[in-house]
């Protein structure tokens, strides 16, 4: 979906006004900083709003919501721009950059954290594991936390402690009139329940309150099987991942050996005790891995350790969908894929959903995809955009032919621009409620670049 609307012409001097009103910046374009600003990770995003608007701290952004409203403007918001359907930056109309407002404060006795909207995982996890703290967040630490933490929020720790989105305490929103609200257990509870999984629908978040746990050190790393026993491997796995104990939290992955031939991995992060681990970890080592780097390892280690498979500056296109059991059939499609990978820079990935995560009522948060299960995450990635068609072509032939084997719904933050259906099956059950607080908190759909929820009529 392309968020163009018919755009007003903006005068000027109205403009100028808001810009003076903010104690942030205000980018138009051929404004130095314009290009910087609406640049996301992901670049086959090339989008050109009509105003930037970096806020400072909530009053800009209730001026700029209010701003957008009566300019008949609709509003996109980066957190971190790490989205892969570049939602972050609308065709037309005002973005809001919140890259300054990274602020986080930690209350070590009562295990909370305050996080501004523009942090990023690593932002957030270096101010609570200074205090031997972390709340669960993703598995990328350039990530931001807001749209992390609104689409669910799977991560290292969601078998311990649960989605990011099920340990926010409370969040601070600026809603299409531009109220500023608190949204808690106690206040605004329909909104509480929306903001956790609902995505970017019901407004701006301008700080999430967290929930922490005492995260120190875990045993970190990965798995690695030999190319031979890939499908062997890959037919016993689903089943010691729903089976495993919930300290442990494992992230499976697809890819070649030198000679071309599919190869089985698995990262892993275990956060229980360590003596534990070695029992836990048993029936899949007896599954014969030729590599084994499972280490003691600082918790906001682990969680960097993936981002130099995201460098700047690459062609993203992502298609995603949840698998419980991979049958034989679903193998044959997977090493079939695997082998006709277009680049290195690619990848076949498995997050594993279950645990704490898994065992929340469906309709207890807006996030409704609560079993057992994994994602299927299909990563292609590539650097010239002469290579574009060759790239998304695989990533789609290789999604159509894994859906016989899918289970329903999708990861909301792993959904790109896909239609009406698709972002339907990523809020599943949730979704007509959904609609009824889009209805009370953006009747106009001001916010709606994003997996759009429209407001029952």
């Amino acid at each position: 979906m392309d968020f163009r609307t018919p755009a007003p012409s903006l005068d000027p001097s109205v403009v100028e006004g808001l810009s003076s009103a903010l104690r942030g910046r205000l980018f138009r374009p051929g404004d130095a900083g314009y290009d910087e600003s609406r640049k996301v990770f992901n670049a086959m995003i090339d989008r050109r709003p009509d105003v930037i608007v970096r806020p400072a701290d909530a009053g800009d952004i209730r001026r700029a919501v209010t701003f957008a409203r009566e300019n008949d403007l609709p509003v996109s918001i980066k957190g971190g721009g790490h989205n892969v359907a570049g939602n972050a930056v609308g065709a037309q109309g005002l973005m809001l950059d919140c890259s300054g407002m990274k602020n986080v404060q930690v209350d070590a006795e009562r295990r909370v954290a305050v996080a501004g909207a523009g942090a990023l995982l690593a932002d957030l996890d270096s101010a609570t594991q200074a205090h031997g703290l972390a709340t669960p967040l993703g598995v990328v630490s350039v990530t931001g936390i807001a749209g992390l933490t609104l689409g669910g929020g799977i991560g290292w720790l969601n078998g311990k402690h649960g989605l990011a989105c099920d340990n926010v305490l409370a969040a601070d929103i600026v809603t299409s009139d531009g109220r500023l609200l608190t949204a808690s257990p106690d206040q605004h509870t329909d909104l509480y329940w929306a903001i956790r999984g609902g995505g970017g629908n019901f407004g701006v978040v301008t700080s999430f309150t967290y929930r922490l746990h005492p995260v120190g050190q875990v045993l970190a790393g990965a798995l690695s099987f030999p190319a031979e026993r890939t499908r062997e491997v890959l037919g016993l796995y689903p089943e010691f991942a729903a089976s495993c104990p919930d300290e442990l939290s494992m992230s499976a992955s697809l890819g070649c050996d030198t000679s071309g031939r599919p190869v089985f991995g698995v990262g892993i992060c275990w956060s229980g005790g360590h003596d534990e681990a070695e029992l836990a970890l048993r029936p899949l080592r007896d599954l014969g891995p030729d590599v084994d780097v499972v280490v003691p390892a600082d918790y906001g280690v682990w969680q960097s350790a993936h981002d130099g498979g995201f460098p700047s500056g690459r062609h993203h296109y992502w298609k995603s969908s949840f698998f419980t059991d991979l049958t034989a059939g679903a193998i044959d499609v997977l090493l079939q894929f695997a082998a006709e990978m277009p680049s290195a820079a690619s990848g076949i990935g498995m997050q594993q959903l279950h645990g704490v995560a898994a065992r929340v009522p469906p309709a207890a948060t807006a996030f409704p995809h609560r079993r057992s299960q994994s994602e299927l995450l299909i990563l292609a990635q590539w650097a010239k955009p002469a290579e574009t068609e060759r790239h998304v072509g695989w990533a789609r032939a290789f999604f159509e032919a894994m859906q016989p084997f899918a289970a329903s719904g999708v990861y909301v933050n792993d959904l790109g621009q896909e239609g009406e259906e698709r972002v339907r099956a990523a809020y599943g059950a949730n979704y007509d409620r959904l609609a009824a607080v889009k209805a009370a908190y953006d009747p106009i759909n001001l916010f709606r670049s994003n997996q759009n929820v429209r407001p029952t009529a």
